[in-house]
């Protein structure tokens, strides 16, 4: 089993280059599956999801080239034109709740798609029952079976009025591709509002897509009979730079990050600037200086532009080391908090009561070795490994490669002390 070693108590100092954005890339790969065309996809991150994504197209009868443009991620040529698979079988898709999202590209262009049920991190309840019925709204015949989703369409799917009864990013996901090759317009209601959201419908638009309302809660689709293929920059990993943002100020350093602005984390750039970390923004980078004591600072997981539950565990092990008390409050999603019994291993203080965190700031954290159990509370074990006193040992890191291009060195290269060992 491999396990990530760290030294802690170093100061980062230097630059890292953010990636990719994960979150953007998977659904714009599901998209190659809406034209008979090449989508060109560039900055395309090296994970571990994006490999799974790319072997569920590629079961499908998507041709895929891949270039490594080593710092600058992955360039993907996806071709669907000859798709003879109408499957998602529960093997590959069992490791990737993205893919889900290629319900809705299977059903608009082909008019069949049996999709089974989707797996990714375990962090609570995260029914599909919103990707059905918008589905359903467009025409499409759904039966549920214990294992996966049979679905069809008559004829083809025809555009509606649908309002999602609570934001979904992965349903309203879902609902746009669907809804571009569907006949008629479409009007979506209570959409969630995520930058990668927007950056999907940034490359249907280049596509050839008709998508209005794009970055706000309401969209109108005008169906269209075809879509072409494009060239399109994913855009850069916001949460990945929330990460090492707050790494570099938990361990009182100095960082650089590059290729990235605050007006994609705004809410964290705020947080952060109340806990009394310095932050710099230039053009196309943020600097995140440590200037003194760390002041607490309440937060509470909201849909965007409110805080992003992808970094409260990294903003949890900010607020170990603040001066009193702060309250972190889960609304996103259920048992999203088991990161919190290994921060404690390490001498956090940190009480949960329900959706809510109390953390008492003590004056370190201590190396311990502690158990990775999702994609973002490894990363949060991560941060506290950087800054505290002594080795910490974190298992289950196969969660970062999910989630992280190439961790250790970024991180080594600004001088921490992290390295990967495999065996017992």
């Amino acid at each position: 089993m491999e396990r990530i070693l760290i030294q802690g108590g170093i100061h980062l100092f230097g630059e890292i280059a953010i990636s990719g954005s994960k979150n953007s890339s998977l659904p714009l790969m599901a998209a190659s599956l809406l034209s008979n065309q090449t989508l060109q996809l560039t900055n395309i991150p090296k994970l571990s999801d994006i490999t799974t994504m790319k072997n569920l197209l590629v079961n499908l009868g998507t041709v895929i080239e891949i270039v490594d443009q080593e710092d600058n991620g992955l360039q993907l040529k996806l071709s669907s034109a000859d798709i003879q698979n109408y499957f998602v079988p529960y093997e590959i898709e069992s490791k990737i709740r993205a893919s889900i999202w290629l319900l809705g590209p299977l059903l608009t262009r082909f008019g069949k798609a049996t999709v089974s049920f989707p797996g990714g991190c375990e962090i609570g309840a995260r029914p599909i029952d919103l990707h059905i019925a918008v589905m359903q709204a467009l025409g499409a015949k759904i039966i549920m079976h214990h294992d996966c989703i049979d679905a069809h369409v008559d004829e083809c799917l025809v555009g509606c009025n649908f309002s999602f009864t609570k934001v979904s990013v992965g349903a309203t996901i879902n609902a746009i591709l669907a809804a571009v090759l569907a006949k008629g317009e479409t009007n979506l209601f209570h959409c969630a509002r995520e930058p990668e959201i927007a950056d999907l419908c940034r490359c249907l638009n280049q596509m050839g897509a008709e998508i209005k309302g794009i970055g706000t809660t309401e969209l109108t689709i005008i169906g269209k009979d075809r879509l072409d293929g494009t060239s399109y920059k994913v855009m850069p990993d916001r949460i990945e730079a929330g990460t090492y943002m707050i790494a570099a100020a938990v361990t009182r350093g100095d960082v650089k990050l590059l290729g990235i602005e605050c007006d994609l984390i705004e809410n964290l750039v705020m947080r952060m600037k109340a806990a009394g970390v310095s932050i710099l923004q230039g053009k196309n980078f943020i600097r995140v200086k440590h200037q003194g004591p760390l002041k607490p600072v309440n937060i509470s997981t909201q849909p965007h532009p409110g805080f992003p539950t992808d970094l409260q565990a990294q903003f949890m092990c900010l607020m170990t080391l603040a001066e009193g008390l702060s309250t972190i409050s889960e609304t996103i999603f259920e048992n999203r908090f088991m990161h919190v019994r290994e921060l404690c291993k390490m001498g956090a203080n940190i009480t949960i009561d329900g959706h809510d965190a109390v953390v008492q700031g003590v004056q370190s954290l201590v190396g311990a070795e502690v158990m990775a159990s999702d994609l973002r509370a490894s990363a949060g074990l991560v941060i506290a490994g950087l800054c505290a006193r002594g080795e910490t040992t974190i298992r289950g890191v196969h969660h970062l490669d999910r989630g992280y291009q190439s961790l250790e060195k970024k991180l080594s290269q600004c001088g921490a002390k992290i390295s990967r060992i495999t065996g017992d």
